[in-house]
């Protein structure tokens, strides 16, 4: 049974990073799929955070986006050297694991 308060920080915490990491990177040449990637997972942890706050009926199948979107903005992260790029794929993968829960 999964965690909502867990789920729900790591979503938040993953929604954080994102952000940082996408503003980091912007206008950094080779780093425009990871600034998409970031503000797409940003989104959908904030929204999948939402809904697990309020026990929708929609939270469960958000959650399955959301590991999706969150393992795939971790592996364009690993690609890069910057700091802001580790911190933010392992804080996807934080937040994967909480919404696989």
């Amino acid at each position: 049974m999964k965690n909502v308060n867990v789920t729900i920080e790591a979503c938040l915490a993953c929604m954080t990073e994102c952000e940082k990491c996408a503003t980091d990177c912007l206008g950094m040449e080779g780093h425009e799929e990871c600034v998409k990637l970031c503000r797409d997972c940003a989104d959908i942890c904030a929204l999948c955070a939402r809904l697990c706050a309020r026990g929708s009926k929609f939270a469960d199948a958000l959650c399955e986006l959301c590991v999706q979107c969150c393992e795939e903005c971790a592996l364009e992260c690993n690609n890069h050297e910057m700091e802001c790029c580790k911190t933010c794929a392992e804080a996807c993968r934080k937040c994967a694991e909480a919404c696989k829960m």
